[in-house]
């Protein structure tokens, strides 16, 4: 189990802190906010953890690298919720998503971390990539955000066919991933055929790419 909480932290800096529970280790990034963002984690058999990729594109967020404010954006794949999170505390109007078994994780989360005149700005939505996509309207939002959900093959159409039908022409993805194996590489070339796809970020200590994409024939001006 993962909790995330945010508090105060001396500097004026953003700090996310994963502590694991059992282990003498501790890792800690600084942002550019006023507020603290910390994970405890306790693992278990079905344990989940605040991902590297989260935490990078948390940061490149919190840079100013895209406009949030008023912004209606979707977290794919949460998991703890921590890009999401950071999107709501930016401005961004967000929905985050994951499947049905992780949704009370997702909303005490949310709870915990979001002061109550931020958390109308944030909603917690079942979504299965490929499935229920019309419990959402059409190209419904300006970003969409994933952190580390390129790693099953076997999700990649369901997942595509899931940023086709959230896209509009103006929206932007964001997903952050390590390049590990060919079958990364094969995800991004998929998504090529349909997105116009660039590297924006790649933070070497931790190895993590950030890939903006966009459709087809528009202009990329976020």
């Amino acid at each position: 189990m993962v909790k995330l909480e945010i508090e105060p932290h001396s500097g004026g800096r953003l700090c996310v802190c994963m502590c694991v529970s059992g282990v003498s280790s501790c890792q800690c990034v600084a942002y550019l906010n006023p507020v603290a963002c910390k994970a405890h984690v306790d693992l278990n058999h079905n344990h989940t953890c605040v991902l590297t990729q989260a935490i990078v594109l948390s940061a490149y967020l919190e840079m100013g690298a895209v406009e949030l404010r008023g912004c209606s954006a979707v977290e794919l794949g949460a998991g703890t919720g921590l890009v999401g999170i950071v999107a709501a505390l930016l401005g961004a109007h967000v929905t985050i998503t994951d499947q049905k078994v992780a949704l009370e994780f997702l909303k005490s989360n949310v709870q915990a971390n979001l002061p109550p005149h931020i958390q109308p700005k944030a909603v917690v939505k079942e979504l299965t990539w490929g499935q229920n996509l019309r419990s959402f309207l059409p190209a419904e939002f300006d970003l969409i955000l994933g952190a580390d959900i390129i790693y099953l093959e076997e999700t990649f159409t369901d997942l595509l066919q899931t940023l086709e039908y959230l896209c509009s022409d103006h929206s932007v993805i964001l997903l952050a991933c390590r390049i590990r194996y060919e079958r990364d590489n094969n995800f991004l070339a998929m998504l090529e055929r349909q997105f116009t796809v660039s590297k924006v970020h790649y933070d070497p200590g931790k190895d993590v790419h950030i890939y903006k994409a966009q459709r087809k024939n528009q202009r990329e001006d976020l």
